[in-house]
């Protein structure tokens, strides 16, 4: 599957953006879905993650509250609405999916296939 991350920028801190992740293959609908950030010079980490369906979500502490995950399977498509933002939400932002098995995952190596990554620059 290939996935393309779009609609980062540039934004106040206290400001919102929505991700976009576009994915290729006619079975996206029973993949598990996840998002996950880089800051620079910092480990790959874990944003959030849905199932299949879209009945269940996960989220890191760091995001709990400010962000939501949601997904149209109908247009390959998962978002990310981020809220809130903070200074310290700077990081390229990644979309990841795993082709098997339709659950929440939240490791790195639970996911087959990434996007290309799109960058948020948060200004305080």
């Amino acid at each position: 599957v290939q996935l393309q991350a779009s609609g980062g920028g540039l934004v106040q801190a206290g400001g919102s953006l929505r991700l976009s992740c576009a994915a290729s293959g006619r079975t996206f609908r029973t993949y598990g879905m996840g998002w996950f950030r880089q800051a620079p010079g910092q480990e790959r980490e874990f944003v959030a993650a849905i199932n299949w369906r879209g009945s269940s979500t996960y989220y890191a502490d760091s995001v709990k509250g400010r962000f939501d995950i949601s997904r149209d399977n109908a247009k390959n498509m998962v978002y990310l609405q981020m809220n809130s933002l903070k200074a310290e939400d700077t990081a390229v932002y990644y979309c990841a999916a795993r082709k098997r098995g339709g659950g929440i995952y939240q490791e790195i190596g639970d996911f087959d296939s990434w996007g290309q990554g799109t960058l948020v620059t948060v200004s305080s």
